[in-house]
């Protein structure tokens, strides 16, 4: 995977010889995509995604959670591409992940969060550090908002919220899957510290799993790790073993497929000597998801009453 992965981005990644002229867009909005990002083939999976949406508007992503540099880049690439008006769609799983510091970043609001997170990163664009206000930062210090010659406006949905993600889902499952009746899917994904926000998931997770559960599978199962917090990833390690161990007693084979958004996280590990059967990859590589970021870019041009792109 990896090496078709690199092939796509070295094709779809953006280049001074691909660069979209002002002449070209025609004032058309562009669109900013934000992602966790990570290494090679996680990179590389976002830009394959965005690659069929170049042909239709100026388009520049920014890696990292909300991170000054990485975004300020992007909007220089935009402006540089003709754009004056910049709809930013964020490829995160939860549509509040650095909402607040995005807003913030971006001057769509006055009052910075009250952590504010600059994360270090290899990607291009670091070395816009110190210009235009952006200061490197502490998890505790907010730098000034990012000075950029663009009008922005953000989407608002969060991946898990998305109708395309439970056929996504249920092509994961159908992939692995030999003899539904005798087997069962456990959905599992990140999950948060809040038990309120947590619950959030689960119900989401619940929402998004209704096309896997039309396929006849003996039972579904979601959960989340709660990936980052001992104690309550302790409790849903012991939950998820569970699961797994009851249903291969009753002679069922469990397909494990990521709530995520690129590769399975460290869930092998957590499942270690059960067994099981898993999709190693999260939401994307899939053609849906360039569908949802066309759809939010849309939405938010629309919203805006911003001139609409060409179909």
């Amino acid at each position: 995977m990896l090496a078709t992965l690199l092939a796509l981005v070295l094709l779809s990644a953006p280049s001074s010889g691909d660069v979209i002229t002002a002449a070209d867009t025609a004032d058309v909005p562009g669109l900013l995509v934000m992602a966790h990002g990570g290494g090679p083939e996680w990179d590389a999976a976002v830009y394959a995604a965005v690659a069929p949406l170049r042909s239709r508007y100026p388009v520049a992503v920014a890696f990292g959670m909300a991170d000054p540099r990485t975004l300020l880049h992007a909007l220089d690439s935009l402006a540089t591409q003709g754009a004056r008006r910049v709809a930013v769609v964020r490829l995160f799983m939860d549509g509040r992940s650095f909402r607040h510091q995005t807003e913030y970043l971006l001057g769509l609001r006055d009052d910075p969060p009250g952590e504010f997170l600059v994360h270090g990163s290899d990607h291009a664009g670091g070395s816009h550090g110190g210009r235009h206000g952006v200061s490197s930062g502490t998890e505790h210090s907010a730098p000034e908002p990012l000075r950029h010659p663009v009008a922005v406006a953000i989407s608002e949905e969060g991946l898990m919220e998305a109708e395309e993600v439970g056929a996504i889902l249920a092509a994961r499952a159908q992939a692995l899957s030999e003899a539904p009746a005798q087997e069962s899917v456990l959905v599992l994904a990140h999950g948060t510290e809040s038990d309120v926000e947590n619950a959030r998931w689960i119900a989401a997770m619940e929402h998004a799993s209704g096309p896997l559960r039309a396929l006849g599978f003996h039972s579904v199962r979601v959960e989340t790790l709660r990936e980052d917090w001992p104690e309550r990833r302790a409790e849903a390690e012991r939950r998820i073993r569970s699961f797994v161990e009851a249903e291969a007693g009753d002679g069922r084979t469990v397909l494990v497929v990521p709530f995520r958004l690129f590769g399975f996280g460290p869930y092998h590990d957590v499942l270690d000597g059960l067994k099981y059967r898993a999709a190693d990859t999260g939401l994307l590589p899939h053609e849906a998801i360039a569908d949802w970021m066309d759809a939010q870019y849309r939405g938010v041009v629309a919203r805006e009453g911003w001139a609409r792109p060409s179909p």
